[in-house]
C-alpha cells in the first residue's frame, strides 16, 4: 500500500510518498508560493532531485502537478495515480471530531468550527481537501488529527476552570497538539528502552514547541491547550498568557481584541522578547555578542520548558526517560543543557561531551543518570501514513 502524506501551509504543500509494505520513503517534494503566477516546486526520488516551476492557483493543482511528476514514464516512481491508496493529512484541530477520519463534509464542518482557534492551519487544509476531492473524487482522503494522541489525557488535566457547559458547547478544553511527533517519539522510545511501561517526557522544540508526558505510550499531559498558541513561547507566538490582560491592551493600544491577538500571534514569542528575531540560531548569535534581550528570550524559553518538565515529573511520579526532538531539540546542545542543568538531585544528568557532539538518534545521559536522556529525530509523516493505512484497512 502506497500512501502520500500531505503537509499544508497557506501557500505551500509538502509531501512524502511511502510504501507501507516496508515503510520506506519512495519520494518527497513540495510546492511553494501557491497562488502566484508561477509556483516553485521540487520532487526528489531517491538521489534524483528535480526543481521546476508550475502554475498552481490552488493546493489541488499543486498536488496534481506533483503526482504528474511521480507518474512520469521516464523519471517517476509510480505507474499511475491509482497506485496511491490514499492521501493522509496531518490535520490540526477538529474540535468535536478527532482521531483518524475519512474526510467527509461533517469532518470539514467540524474543522471549520475551529477556524478561529487555528486560523493559520484549518482554513488552508479545508480548502485543499475540498479542491482535491473535486479533482480526484476516487482518491480516499484521510485526516489524522494532531489532537488524537492526547485523547488519553485524564479529564482533570483537560478541563479549564470555566463554566462546565462551555466545554460541552464550545469544545473549550486543553486539546494538545504535535500529536504525530509525540506519538512517534513515544513509540520509538519504547523500542529503544524495551519498556512498555515507560514514563517519558518528550520535548518537541522547533518553530512551534510543546512538552508532553506519556506513560506506556499514551499521553497523560501536554503543554498546549485549546489552541496551538498556548504553552511554551514559540518563535513568534506568546504561549501561556493571562486572558484578562487583553481588554487592557485593547484599550491602551487603541486596537480591537482581534487586533491585539493578531499582533501577539505575529510579533509575540521569542521575536517579541528579543525585538530582533524568533529564530533560535539568531538569538544565540546575538546573545553571544552581549545582546541582553536575546538572552532574555532564550532564558524565558528554556525556563518555560523546565516549568513543564517539573510539572510532568510530579504527574508521572518521576521519569524513566526524557527525549528531545524537532529542529531545536535535535540540533541545539545549548538548549538541552539549559533544560537539564542543575537537576542531578532529581536523577537527571547529561553527559556534556555526548550532548555537545550528538548527531541523529542517540543517548546523551551520563552513566550515573537515573533518567535516560535521548535525542530522537521525529517522523510525523510515518505516523500519519500508518494511521492512514489503519483507517483504510479497518474499513
Amino acid at each position: 500500500m502506497i500512501i502520500l502524506v500531505a503537509n499544508l501551509g497557506s501557500t505551500s504543500f509538502k509531501f512524502r510518498l511511502l510504501d507501507m509494505a516496508d515503510e520506506q520513503q519512495l519520494a518527497r517534494g513540495g510546492v511553494e508560493r501557491i497562488g502566484d503566477p508561477q509556483s516553485a516546486a521540487f520532487v526528489e526520488i531517491g538521489d534524483a532531485r528535480t526543481e521546476f516551476e508550475i502554475a498552481a492557483p490552488d493546493h489541488g493543482a499543486a498536488v496534481a502537478a506533483c503526482l504528474e511528476r511521480l507518474t512520469d514514464p521516464q523519471q517517476g516512481c509510480l505507474g499511475s495515480v491509482s497506485d496511491v491508496a490514499a492521501i493522509g493529512f496531518k490535520t490540526v484541530h477538529g474540535g468535536r471530531v478527532t482521531g483518524v477520519q475519512r474526510v467527509t463534509e461533517d469532518v470539514l464542518a467540524a474543522m471549520a468550527e475551529m477556524n478561529a482557534i487555528c486560523p493559520a492551519h484549518n482554513p488552508p487544509y479545508i480548502a485543499a481537501m475540498r479542491q482535491l476531492g473535486e479533482r480526484m473524487p476516487d482518491m480516499p482522503l484521510v485526516a489524522a488529527f494532531e489532537t488524537g494522541f492526547h485523547a488519553t489525557i485524564p479529564e482533570r488535566l483537560r478541563h479549564y476552570a470555566v463554566p462546565y457547559e462551555w466545554a460541552e458547547e464550545f469544545q473549550l478544553k486543553r486539546w494538545g497538539f504535535h500529536g504525530a511527533s509525540h506519538r512517534y517519539v513515544a513509540t520509538r522510545m519504547r523500542e529503544l528502552t524495551g519498556r512498555d511501561d515507560l514514563r517519558l517526557i518528550t520535548c518537541h522544540l522547533g518553530g512551534s514547541s510543546s512538552v508532553c508526558a506519556s506513560r506506556g505510550g499514551q499521553s497523560v499531559a501536554t503543554s498546549m491547550g485549546m489552541s496551538p498558541q498556548t504553552g511554551l513561547p514559540q518563535n513568534n507566538r506568546v504561549g501561556d498568557f493571562d486572558a484578562y490582560a487583553l481588554p487592557m491592551l485593547a484599550e491602551r493600544t487603541g486596537q480591537s481584541v482581534d487586533g491585539v491577538l493578531a499582533e501577539m500571534a505575529a510579533r509575540g514569542g521569542l521575536l517579541g522578547l528579543s525585538g530582533s528575531s524568533g529564530d533560535i540560531r539568531d538569538l544565540y548569535e546575538a546573545a553571544g555578542r552581549g545582546d541582553a534581550r536575546a538572552q532574555l528570550a532564550l532564558d524565558v524559553f528554556t525556563s518555560a520548558i523546565r516549568h513543564y518538565l517539573g510539572a510532568y515529573l510530579v504527574e508521572l511520579g518521576g521519569a524513566d526517560a526524557i527525549a528531545f526532538t524537532a529542529g531545536i531539540g535535535e540540533n541545539r546542545a545549548e538548549v538541552r543543557a539549559a533544560v537539564c542543568g542543575g537537576l542531578t538531585e532529581l536523577g537527571i544528568e547529561l553527559d556534556d561531551d555526548a550532548n555537545a557532539t550528538a548527531t541523529g538518534e542517540t543517548a546523551i545521559h551520563a552513566a550515573a543518570s537515573r533518567t535516560q536522556i535521548w535525542i530522537v529525530p521525529t517522523n510525523e509523516e510515518l505516523i500519519v501514513a500508518r494511521q492512514t493505512k489503519e483507517c483504510l484497512t479497518a474499513r
